[in-house]
């Protein structure tokens, strides 16, 4: 079968065009051009691997659906996720034309989840990426294929190291592709707005002076620049008024969160039981009851849900779908 692989050149995308392979599958590599270096590691790969590399150029759908989206996030007092929004109108469009492109039966990436039977399901602890992929459509699925499913990272280097691949040590890849220092605010601030300084809030009362909203999120303790003598955390981010509340720790729990635009990959009748996972995090996701207004309630209380990140939906092991926090 001939199938579209998105290859950055690490290790996660090699050792997948690899086991393709080996599989018996006819792999043609995609690397996805975002204006910053990384195309040459992607043609090492593919030419040590022998396979045809399509360098697409995807700065514009990515200021348009991702880069643009993020900021504004920012601004609106948001914590947002990037790679959930890339992922199913970026990312996986951009293989499935190529795909189309080169009459390729199925598209291919190198995230650490399982796709089966048209579905979604958990990868290998700890290094599971089903939550990056809960917003995908159902036909974006059912095209998928993801050879790492079985394995988790420690597994991976170790197949590259066996079949001797250089790319067997190589550093992991950065968290957001298009800000490779991790310095969200002054990215923002690059992009021409820099939110200024506004006071911060605790028991009402202001207590110091923050450096502009886009430096913080909710649950934040560390780096806020203010000594109150006991342990806060940020509760809430209000960017019209431009204040940020501080709070003591039980004051960032709750039992219930609300969701916007919930995407589905699997039918179910509301309101239905599930798992239900608020951030990319290693630990295990709590029981919740989801109903048709995209209201979530947990069964035990839950830890600083942040508007703008995705809520991600689970029946077992399979994921239901994701809707962002609102």
């Amino acid at each position: 079968m001939r199938v579209v692989l998105g290859l950055s050149g690490g290790v996660d995308s090699t050792v997948s065009a690899l086991l393709l392979q080996e599989q018996g599958h006819e792999v043609l590599g995609c690397y996805l051009d975002n204006g910053l270096p990384g195309a040459e590691a992607a043609r090492e790969a593919a030419e040590a691997l022998k396979i045809p590399l399509t360098v697409l150029d995807i700065r514009a759908e990515l200021e348009e659906h991702v880069c643009a989206p993020f900021a504004a996030a920012y601004l609106r007092g948001e914590t947002p996720n990037p790679c959930v929004l890339c992922n199913p109108l970026v990312k996986f469009p951009s293989l499935l034309r190529l795909a189309e492109q080169q009459g390729a039966e199925c598209i291919a990436t190198g995230h650490y989840a399982r796709a089966e039977g048209g579905r979604l399901f958990k990868g290998m602890a700890p290094n599971d990426q089903s939550y990056m992929l809960c917003r995908l459509r159902r036909e974006q699925v059912e095209r998928l294929l993801l050879p790492l499913g079985i394995y988790n990272k420690e597994q991976v280097r170790s197949l590259a190291r066996q079949r001797g691949l250089a790319v067997a040590d190589k550093a992991a890849s950065m968290e957001i592709c298009f800000i490779p220092d991790k310095d969200y605010a002054r990215y923002i601030e690059q992009r021409g707005v820099t939110p200024p300084p506004g006071q911060f809030l605790y028991r009402g009362q202001a207590v110091g002076e923050h450096n502009g909203i886009h430096h913080y999120t909710l649950g934040q303790r560390r780096h806020l620049g203010i000594a109150l003598g006991q342990r806060v955390y940020v509760s809430a981010i209000d960017s019209e008024k431009n204040t940020v509340t501080l709070s003591d720790d039980d004051e960032v729990w709750t039992e219930h969160i609300s969701l916007c635009s919930l995407n589905m990959q699997a039918e179910r009748d509301f309101p239905f039981r599930c798992t239900a996972r608020i951030r990319h995090s290693r630990n295990d996701s709590p029981e919740a009851t989801v109903y048709a207004d995209g209201r979530v309630v947990f069964d035990a209380p839950v830890r600083a849900p942040t508007p703008g990140q995705v809520c991600a939906l689970y029946e077992g092991e399979a994921v239901l779908g994701g809707g962002w926090i609102v």
